[in-house]
């Protein structure tokens, strides 16, 4: 075996802690050759300065605890701990060792035990049937656990077989080898996609089945779920399996908060999956979380908060799903449906906002919403706002629009929540300040006044909303908020075709936006602009008259109709608007200094029917007025 020194001894005996010195000796001989060995004297010298280190400090000076963790090391990698080399018996005293070096200071024994290539070792100990199996993946989780040895780890080969080893049975060491491929990958998404090709989800969704009475095997099957999940890759695979009725199963037997939030960290990213969605319905989880907000809805304990909220939540994602949803809504009948109506007019914050976000999720089809505003929803969310005009919640106030939004999109609803009181209700939240509420307000009422010309008019020539509008028109900082005002503004003037909203917006500044919206990369906005635009300029072009110059207008049009990507309707109404502005001296004059008639000719031939006319009537007109 060679001479062994100091730390050879040192570290077999700090492995044999509180052996005497006479039974030290004799495992020393024994490892290196039986008694009379040509190393034994050596071995008698050492054990001699063993039974001085038990003295203490008095007389070798203090040894620190690292120190004997190297030294352990170094004796592990002259000692050749192979799977060749040596017997089971001989290595579980080693294993333990490891683990005792570990548990002391983690950080410096993985460095030594990677430094001594003991991580390359470790595949060939990975036998499903060896009883050092455990200590083996053991001593790899808690390897694995700094972050700067899973790269090594994985290298080493360790992968393979730790995923092999998820076929065995033995509880203690599915436990260990799913912890040491937890810490390995941990933070990985390419170790955990290698994971998911090597078919680990559904093995470990079998092995919940199995052993759901294993509360650590357990929890160490959530904990790889919670992480796997994230990967959208996984979602399939999750999906083939019976993942959502073992969850489930699971999730009824708990009666521990943090168990429970276990659970619900590896429902809440695979309920993304519309599939999984409609799998944890059918399984039974809605009644579950239903059964979670009824038990804390009332409670004041941190915990009951916490977990109303997360049931709650996971409800709303559980609606997201189309069918998932179509079948708790049940064409209006369904308990689900009625008991989430329930939450809206609670004095629960949080049941406010999931009650509000529910019908808005459940107002994702004509039907539904045309059966809500029939059965009185649309009172329940005005009321549900009146609560929250002054200092309200914001999230609430966010959702209960939201709600009202998606409402209003049928035609058949418009009148009915018009006459409601909608459009009042919403114009209260004109003060707010926050760009969520701004949104989905402006959202809102451009839904409620498509082809509603009264309620457009009654609107538009609201000087407070219009100047609202024109100022939010500005808010470069939030896109959404700043493309609805636009769009509302336009649809203001749209639907109305009154003279006296078009004044209101050319007296409130609206025109510049107007014309800015023109230039939109999206063609809908673009649309919108140019037609509001030609209302404007029929109805009271004298008024608009230097606005749409300052606007550079004339340029705008003539860059829209010479852009060979400009759709059809976009060079029609272009080409509508500018015989229309021809009507001001001073727009007619900068029309004929850039040359429209060259650009308007090309456009008769145009493979669009309607534009290659409208083309041709506008090169008359052209040629009358030059």
């Amino acid at each position: 075996m060679g001479v062994i020194d100091r730390f050879d001894c040192i570290d077999l005996f700090h492995c044999s802690a509180g052996n005497s010195t006479d039974s030290v000796y004799s495992a020393v001989c024994a490892e290196y050759g039986g008694l009379n060995c040509p190393v034994e004297s050596t071995v008698f010298e050492l054990c001699d300065q063993y039974s001085m280190l038990k003295i203490g400090p008095l007389m070798q000076g203090m040894w620190s605890d690292s120190q004997l963790t190297y030294n352990f090391c170094e004796a592990l990698k002259k000692l050749k701990l192979t799977a060749a080399e040596s017997t089971e018996d001989s290595l579980e005293g080693c294993l333990d060792c490891l683990l005792k070096a570990l548990a002391h200071n983690n950080a410096e024994a993985s460095e030594k035990i990677q430094e001594n290539g003991l991580l390359q070792v470790f595949p060939g100990l990975l036998a499903p049937q060896s009883s050092c199996t455990p200590k083996v993946a053991n001593i790899i989780a808690e390897v694995a656990k700094n972050e700067s040895m899973r790269s090594p780890c994985v290298e080493a080969g360790l992968i393979p077989p730790l995923v092999q080893l998820l076929n065995c049975k033995d509880q203690d060491v599915l436990l260990q080898t799913g912890r040491a491929l937890g810490n390995i990958c941990y933070d990985s998404h390419s170790l955990q996609a290698q994971l998911i090709n090597m078919g680990v989800i559904p093995t470990l969704v079998k092995l919940l089945g199995v052993h759901f009475q294993n509360t650590p095997l357990t929890e160490m099957c959530l904990i790889a779920f919670g992480n796997l999940a994230e990967l959208e890759s996984s979602k399939e695979q999750f999906a083939s399996t019976n993942i959502a009725e073992e969850l489930v199963k699971l999730f009824r037997k708990q009666t521990e908060h943090e168990k429970k939030e276990m659970i619900f960290e590896v429902l809440a990213p695979l309920a993304e999956n519309d599939m999984i969605k409609l799998q944890l319905v059918d399984a039974g989880l809605v009644e579950c979380l239903l059964d979670v907000v009824g038990h804390t809805v009332d409670g004041d304990k941190e915990e009951d908060i916490a977990e109303l909220k997360t049931a709650s939540d996971l409800m709303v994602l559980l609606l997201l799903g189309d069918e998932s949803m179509q079948k708790l809504f049940d064409e209006g009948k369904g308990s689900v449906f009625q008991r989430v109506l329930s939450w809206v007019p609670s004095h629960n914050h949080q049941l406010q906002l999931a009650g509000a976000l529910a019908i808005a999720n459940f107002a994702r089809n004509d039907g539904n919403c045309i059966h809500m505003v029939d059965t009185g929803i649309v009172q329940k969310l005005l009321d549900l706002l009146d609560r929250h005009v002054e200092d309200g919640n914001v999230t609430v106030q966010h959702a209960a629009l939201s709600a009202l939004r998606n409402l209003a999109i049928p035609v058949v609803n418009k009148a009915k929540m018009l006459s409601a009181g909608v459009s009042e209700e919403v114009l209260k939240f004109l003060k707010s300040e926050m760009p969520p509420v701004q949104f989905k307000l402006l959202g809102t009422l451009r839904m409620l006044i498509d082809a509603q010309a009264e309620a457009a008019e009654q609107l538009g020539k609201n000087v407070k909303l219009v100047e609202r509008l024109v100022e939010w028109c500005e808010a470069k900082d939030h896109a959404g908020v700043m493309g609805e005002s636009n769009r509302l503004l336009s649809a203001l003037i749209r639907h109305s075709k009154s003279k006296d909203v078009v004044r209101t917006v050319i007296q409130s500044g609206g025109v510049k936006h107007l014309a800015t919206m023109a230039t939109s990369e999206h063609m809908i906005m673009q649309n919108e602009a140019l037609v509001a635009l030609g209302l404007i300029a029929a109805l009271d072009l004298g008024m608009a008259e230097k606005d749409l110059e300052s606007a550079t207008l004339v340029q705008v049009l003539h860059k829209l109709l010479s852009d060979e990507r400009s759709a059809p309707e976009i060079k029609y109404n272009s080409m509508i608007l500018i015989c229309t502005v021809m009507g001001s001296e001073p727009l007619h004059k900068e029309v004929q200094g850039l040359m429209f008639l060259d650009v308007v000719s090309k456009l008769r031939s145009h493979e669009n029917k309607t534009v290659a006319q409208q083309a041709s009537l506008t090169e008359q007109r052209l040629t009358v007025q030059s």
